[in-house]
């Protein structure tokens, strides 16, 4: 499984051939108190339990980037994105890590 910090995110859009999926594994409060911006991706919400019953949502010729709040939830998103056959990466440190790291407007909870 590959990590990725919300510092390398922009690297890492600007190398992919399809626009990719910033997909936020959050809930829907989490969402509202703190969601990033990311530029060159598309935003996509779907918390972590809904993931199982919405796999078909998702397009598997798009990267996929899981983000939650530290790290952990959109880790084993990403291991079940993958056994599914979808390339995705984890972006550690979550949404905390994009405010420190990307966008310190993003308020840290």
């Amino acid at each position: 499984m590959q990590q990725l910090s919300p510092s390398q995110m922009a690297e890492w859009t600007s190398q992919q051939t399809q626009r990719p999926i910033l997909l936020d594994v959050r809930e829907g409060w989490e969402v509202q108190t703190a969601s990033a911006k990311p530029e060159g991706m598309d935003l996509v919400h779907m918390p972590m339990q809904t993931i199982p019953a919405r796999l078909d949502e998702l397009d598997k010729a798009k990267p996929i980037a899981c983000l939650c709040h530290h790290g952990s939830r959109s880790m084993q998103v990403a291991n079940f994105l993958l056994q599914h056959g979808f390339q995705v990466v984890n972006v550690a440190g979550g949404i905390h890590a994009w405010s420190a790291q990307v966008d310190p407007t993003v308020p840290v909870y």
